[in-house]
């Protein structure tokens, strides 16, 4: 049976819950919901594990803090052995507007700082993230402030269908793999409207 990780970045502890830098950990809380699976305490990680189409998915939440992610990372696709090519990590991207996500094979950390732990720990940036967009509107200056911002009302809408049109990208990832599943979510627009 095939084996997938799926990873959603984000910060523990109540403060941090709902806010821009978490979609991470809402997308794959959606994904495990909707599978039926439930998460437990364990090392590095709140995991879960649910099977998809004859394959087995673990689902993990680090609980280290956004910066020492790659631990919780390289941990779990070393216990479950998992190739890195069935890794997806499921990030906040403020260069994305907030209709717009993007899956990619490779690419760099752009600045993030869960994933440049990630690509420091396993030496690379070759291993799959879908890119949740959170907009960039925020004065100069205020860009911690407003990653760590709760979401307005206005965008629950918007944030409640990218929450399931990632859950469907994931689940594309696994069953028909990266490329087809970039073509065909990559360039949508996503609005309630």
């Amino acid at each position: 049976m095939s084996k997938f990780l799926i990873v959603g970045l984000g910060n523990i502890g109540n403060e941090y819950a709902n806010t821009r830098h978490n979609i991470g950990f809402d997308v794959v809380n959606a994904f495990v919901l909707k599978h039926g699976g439930n998460f437990r305490v364990d090392r590095l990680a709140y995991v879960a594990e649910v099977k998809f189409k004859g394959k087995q998915i673990i689902c993990i939440c680090p609980t280290t803090f956004m910066n020492l992610s790659g631990r919780a990372f390289k941990y779990w696709v070393d216990k479950e052995k998992i190739n890195v090519e069935n890794t997806l990590t499921v990030v906040d991207d403020l260069t994305l507007p907030l209709e717009k996500v993007r899956l990619r094979k490779s690419g760099t950390h752009a600045g993030h700082n869960g994933l440049k732990d990630i690509q420091n720990t396993l030496g690379t940036d070759n291993y799959a993230k879908l890119r949740f967009g959170i907009g960039d509107n925020y004065p100069k200056g205020m860009q911690a402030d407003f990653v760590l911002s709760k979401w307005l009302k206005s965008e629950e809408p918007v944030v409640k269908l990218k929450i399931d049109t990632c859950v469907q990208i994931i689940e594309a990832f696994i069953t028909i793999g990266i490329d087809r599943t970039m073509t065909q979510f990559n360039n949508l627009l996503i609005n309630p409207s």
